[in-house]
């Protein structure tokens, strides 16, 4: 009979136990409801509506009340062994951590997005500083919850961290490299966020579109991403179009290469039906003019003509180029370089390089204005006697033996 009583008893301390830890599930449940299916709710519209950042900031802080209430409420729970409610209670401790953790991890967020929005935010970007903090904040938390779980100080485990130092910094090493040229970087203005960069090294040529600790995303033209270590930045060397982009100018830089063959002088009666060229009035009057004006000067009347200065057609195409790029509507002449020049001759001829910018920085734009000038250019080179230089192809030997 003695037996059958204590069972019962025992059962009922067991039933008691089992409601009270419902009681208590219930009750965490119920104030995790409420606070994150109602006041969060409630709270929502005065919270930034650009952005749910914020509002899982705000859950993970939401999730420390009922987190507390098991903390505080297990050890009212009548009839529970003692080592369960220590290990109930550093677990949930462990987990208040893990909370705060998480919660500074998205309030940080909530600030890069709120300085993200600001305009110096594309040149002077703070997410590379965000990650160091979140590495900090998350590498403190495990120390922590490690020490409230085993019961022991933080000191503790920190004075352990000594002995492991050379080991954490070969461990870190990337992050460290990263974080000194992510400071180089931002100081020093060498990269934002919308740069064109050119670094054959890492086979990126394309736009930069994110800027972090450990990478930088570039979006090459065929709109691929190329992942670049952010340290590989200050260690190896790139090319930033940035400044181009700015001016509102881009370089046209190519060569006409001329049959050397076909540069000779002008005779009177060419250099006078050139005249009918709008833009080379002037340059062909104040160029004979000169000539003539030195030849009187410098020449014998029984000099031979040989002797005497006379125009090129190759120079005359150069004043007309020069002429041509003054005049053409999408080719910027203020504050930019312009210059026609020759090279130095080869054996496959002679090349006279543009050198200008359109007022255009656009790359379909610009294309379309340098193919419309060596359009131009290339067509026009008969009325002064040149030609452009081209190896021989099949169709050129095939003539030659027709002939």
């Amino acid at each position: 009979m003695q037996t059958l009583l204590d069972d019962y008893s025992q059962l009922a301390l067991w039933l008691q136990s089992l409601i009270a830890l419902a009681g208590l599930v219930l009750l965490a449940l119920l104030a995790n409801w409420l606070i994150k299916r109602v006041l969060l709710r409630l709270a929502r519209p005065y919270l930034d509506t650009r952005s749910d950042t914020a509002d899982r900031a705000a859950a993970w802080l939401a999730t420390l009340i009922p987190l507390l209430i098991v903390s505080r409420g297990i050890q009212l729970v009548p009839h529970i062994p003692e080592e369960v409610v220590t290990i109930t209670v550093n677990v949930v401790r462990a987990s208040i951590i893990f909370s705060v953790a998480m919660a500074m991890n998205w309030a940080l967020n909530y600030a890069n997005e709120l300085y993200a929005r600001r305009p110096e935010a594309r040149s002077r970007p703070i997410k590379g500083y965000v990650q160091v903090l979140k590495i900090v904040i998350f590498c403190g938390a495990a120390i922590l919850m490690i020490a409230v779980l085993i019961e022991q100080s933080p000191l503790l485990l920190l004075s352990g961290l000594g002995a492991m130092a050379a080991v954490l910094l070969l461990v870190f090493k990337d992050t460290i490299l990263s974080l000194v040229a992510s400071v180089q970087l931002t100081s020093n203005d060498m990269l934002r966020v919308g740069d064109w960069i050119e670094m054959p090294s890492m086979e990126a040529d394309g736009d930069v579109i994110d800027i972090a600790l450990h990478t930088v995303k570039v979006q090459n033209f065929d709109k691929t991403i190329t992942t670049i270590p952010t340290h590989r930045l200050i260690a190896d060397s790139y090319r930033n179009w940035r400044g181009m982009s700015e001016s509102g100018g881009r370089r046209i830089k190519r060569s006409l290469v001329i049959d050397q063959n076909s540069v000779r002088f002008l005779g009177d009666g060419e250099a006078a039906g050139l005249r009918r060229f709008r833009l080379l009035g002037d340059y062909l009057a104040r160029k004979q003019e000169e000539i003539a004006e030195w030849n009187r000067h410098e020449l014998s009347s029984d000099c031979d003509e040989i002797n005497a200065r006379r125009i090129t057609n190759i120079g005359t195409l150069r004043a007309y180029i020069i002429a041509y790029l003054k005049s053409h509507p999408r080719i910027a002449d203020e504050g930019f370089t312009l210059i026609v020049r020759q090279l130095p001759p080869g054996p496959q001829g002679l090349p006279i390089e543009i050198y200008c910018f359109t007022d255009t920085v656009a790359w379909s734009e610009y294309e379309g204005i340098q193919a419309d000038v060596f359009d131009h250019l290339i067509a026009i080179l008969p009325e002064f006697g040149l030609r452009i230089f081209q190896q021989p192809s099949g169709l050129d030997f095939a003539r030659l033996g027709e002939g």
